[in-house]
């Protein structure tokens, strides 16, 4: 498969970059199943991570799978890949057929609850290549997300990610802006995302 180059999507960037939002790319029923099986099935961890300087917790839980060659180093830590469920399979599929991507590795993300979040930040691990696509596939509460320009701090996009759908960034994205999904006061329940990426030997 190649990266698309364009999609019949609007653009959320207005400028250095592509990101395209999908709602409802999986019908709630099957997204309801795929959630409920993910949070069976996955031996979710808090890991600690390396800020500043300092390790601290990550406010969430993770896990990481894909091909048996891939580990994924990131915020000083180095995640081994498990391999693939059914349910991140199913997924994964269907975002490929979007993307246009053969994606070789998955992050996932448990949020508890609106406590639980992630701080500004870019997908540009080396290992993810020149011009990252990334697919972010959402299950489960809906949260806000945000994504803002890396040198021009006054240019903001801020979309609500609902059950079910899918966010693709691509292009010179990874670059250019960095995102965050942002704590909040306001009651949350629990919330799974899952982002495909292409990792490097």
């Amino acid at each position: 498969m190649q990266p698309l180059n364009s999609i019949d999507k609007e653009n959320l960037l207005p400028v250095d970059g592509q990101a395209y939002y999908f709602p409802g790319l999986f019908e709630a029923r099957l997204a309801d199943d795929l959630l409920k099986e993910l949070l069976v099935a996955i031996p979710w961890k808090q890991e600690p991570i390396r800020m500043f300087g300092k390790q601290v917790m990550q406010p969430r839980l993770t896990a990481y799978y894909g091909d048996a060659d891939k580990p994924y180093t990131y915020s000083g830590i180095t995640m081994e890949p498990a391999p693939w469920t059914n349910a991140l399979r199913i997924i994964k599929e269907k975002v490929e057929m979007i993307a246009g991507v053969r994606f070789n590795a998955a992050l996932l993300n448990q949020y508890r609850d609106g406590a639980d979040s992630m701080g500004w930040h870019r997908d540009n691990e080396r290992s993810l290549g020149q011009n990252p696509v990334i697919a972010s596939v959402s299950l489960g509460a809906a949260r806000k997300f945000s994504l803002r320009h890396y040198t021009n701090k006054k240019l903001v996009r801020t979309l609500e990610l609902q059950h079910g759908s899918l966010l693709l960034m691509q292009g010179a994205t990874q670059h250019h802006w960095e995102h965050q999904l942002p704590k909040t006061a306001v009651h949350k329940g629990l919330r799974v995302n899952i982002t495909f990426r292409v990792v490097a030997p």
